[in-house]
C-alpha cells in the first residue's frame, strides 16, 4: 500500500514537471513571436460621432382607454460615440 501511494507521488511530480516545462517552452515561443496587433487602415475605420437631436417615428397606437393616437415623429438626442467600420475583406 505504502509503495503505491510512493509510486502515485512519484508519478504526479513527474507530470506536473513535464507540464510546467511544456508551458515555460511555449511562453518562451510566444514571447519572441512580433507583437503587431494592429489592424490595417483598410481593413478598419472609426469615427468620433458627436452627440446630436435626431427624428424618430412613433407609430399609432390605441391607449388603455381605447383612445386612438396618431403616429408622429419626436426628436431623442443620441449621445456622442464611436462608429468603427470594417473594409470589405473584415
Amino acid at each position: 500500500m505504502i509503495n503505491g501511494l510512493k509510486k502515485a507521488a512519484a508519478l504526479g511530480a513527474a507530470t506536473v514537471a513535464l507540464a510546467a516545462g511544456a508551458v515555460v517552452g511555449a511562453v518562451g515561443t510566444a514571447s519572441a513571436a512580433p507583437q503587431d496587433h494592429r489592424p490595417s487602415a483598410a481593413s478598419h475605420h472609426c469615427v468620433r460621432v458627436a452627440g446630436h437631436w435626431a427624428r424618430q417615428w412613433h407609430p399609432a397606437f390605441r391607449d388603455r382607454h381605447h383612445r386612438w393616437h396618431p403616429g408622429q415623429w419626436i426628436r431623442v438626442w443620441r449621445p456622442a460615440h464611436q462608429e468603427c467600420h470594417r473594409g470589405p475583406r473584415g
